[in-house]
């Protein structure tokens, strides 16, 4: 990433130098390893869990195919599912994702969601998850924005959280840590002659110098962020280890993640959305279409990012990121008149990173009729509150779980780690949650297939 000497001056101007805010006054530039960071993907729409990662071998692979006729992913030959182990195996089409698994740095969770809380509205189940309250809309911040502020920031950091997107993500809400960029490139001071653009920053630190709000806080946070990525990303970025991105959004978002994270702009979380999921229509007949397309440039872009932090010593950046994919429910196991599947309940999560334990993890409930919610859906047997707990206390050391998701922390301990995440178990806070008590939660257990 280099710096011309007129980028420089456009971001060491006059107006840089009286910065008043202490953060950007003591950051240290430069990538700095060690935060570790929490990317969290939300899969808007809904993904077909039981096509990305699908039964192959055991009992249930019968019972998918009869009620998948058409869009059914092989179980053998060219465009067959890859096997991942226990009787599963991923779509073809995330070939990527699997070889990272192989190497033990991807874990699947089946049968996750809101556990006794099953909602098939797309706005609903995407708020219940992303408030961390199931059952509760008026919960007034976001579960991310909640760990955040627990997470007793240093003053330097110009950059804590990000969300990348034309909205802000409802996990991030009430956060005033959470910075929003479309992209690197847009994130910028850049209209009018240069000259000018001094002048701008200096009457815009000028109007919240006297001020302490979290409007003139969130307002000089947005200008040191801006300050600092400009003057550091003004040279292009090049991604390491010959990653490619795939074009298109979620790489551009994924591209600009990796080089926020070392530029050592001490992010802690990312919040990233990739939508498109909701096929009741034309899904694509065995393994093929446009769920494979879809699942193609997920797989790539995620590849991409593992590829482009991975290194030794210095360049490492594998062990401090976390990528946490989630979506707000399953497709219902029988396939429709559309050659699509509809509003279901359990999914699949899965985790990325230097940190995670690969593997399966979870309760598979199975497929036979009695064993599907409403007869019609993959049960949920894993709180997905009970995976990002985890991630939250063994990497972030955040014990305020009852603060993070109310009324969950009693649940957590009552079912323990899955042991997903490499890192220390440190006592879980039980203090008054955040918004009260009565929130009815529930988790998962070690992998059981459960199968015949």
């Amino acid at each position: 990433m280099g710096t011309s000497r007129r980028s420089f001056m456009v971001g060491c101007s006059a107006a840089i130098a009286s910065l008043g805010g202490a953060r950007f006054k003591s950051l240290t530039f430069g990538a700095q390893p060690g935060d570790d960071v929490l990317v969290v993907l939300f899969l808007r729409g809904g993904i077909d869990g039981l096509n990305w990662v699908v039964p192959t071998t055991h009992s249930d692979r019968g019972r998918y195919e009869q009620a998948r006729p058409t869009l059914a992913v092989p179980a053998s030959g060219s465009n067959s599912a890859r096997s991942i182990g226990g009787g599963f195996g991923m779509h073809p089409a995330a070939s990527g994702l699997r070889n990272i698994f192989q190497d033990g740095n991807v874990a699947v969770v089946h049968a996750t969601g809101m556990i006794n809380n099953a909602n098939r509205s797309h706005f609903d189940a995407m708020e219940f998850i992303e408030l961390g309250t199931p059952g509760e809309k008026s919960t007034f911040s976001g579960w991310l924005a909640r760990h955040l502020s627990a997470l007793d920031l240093p003053s330097n950091v110009p950059l804590p959280a990000v969300s990348i997107g034309n909205l802000q993500q409802t996990s991030l809400r009430g956060s005033i840590e959470s910075v929003n960029m479309s992209s690197i490139s847009s994130f910028n001071l850049d209209r009018g002659p240069y000259q000018w653009r001094d002048q701008h920053r200096a009457a815009l630190r000028s109007m919240i110098s006297n001020g302490n709000s979290e409007i003139h806080v969130t307002c000089e946070q947005a200008l040191d962020a801006i300050d600092v990525i400009e003057l550091n990303s003004s040279g292009g970025y090049t991604p390491a280890n010959g990653a490619q991105y795939p074009g298109g959004s979620l790489g551009d978002h994924f591209e600009a993640v990796a080089q926020m994270v070392k530029l050592g702009l001490g992010l802690r979380v990312a919040a990233i959305d990739f939508g498109g999921w909701d096929t009741h229509n034309g899904q694509g007949d065995n393994g093929g279409g446009y769920f494979s397309q879809r699942l193609g440039e997920l797989s790539q872009a995620l590849e991409a990012f593992y590829t482009d932090l991975d290194g030794n010593g210095a360049n490492n950046f594998t062990d401090c990121v976390t990528v946490a994919v989630q979506s707000e429910f399953g497709r219902r196991l029988r396939q429709n008149a559309n050659r699509g599947t509809d509003h279901g309940y359990g999914n699949v999560m899965l985790l990325m990173g230097g940190s995670v334990n690969g593997g399966l993890y979870g309760q598979w409930p199975g497929l036979a009729t009695g064993q599907l919610f409403d007869q019609a859906d993959l049960n949920v047997t894993t709180d997905y509150r009970q995976v990002f707990s985890e991630i939250l206390i063994r990497r972030f050391g955040n014990a305020d779980i009852d603060t993070v998701f109310p009324g969950y922390a009693p649940d957590y301990i009552a079912n323990g780690p899955l042991g997903i995440m490499q890192g220390s178990d440190i006592p879980v806070n039980l203090g008054p949650p955040l918004f009260g008590d009565g929130f009815e939660s529930g988790g998962g257990g070690g992998w059981d297939q459960m199968v015949e």
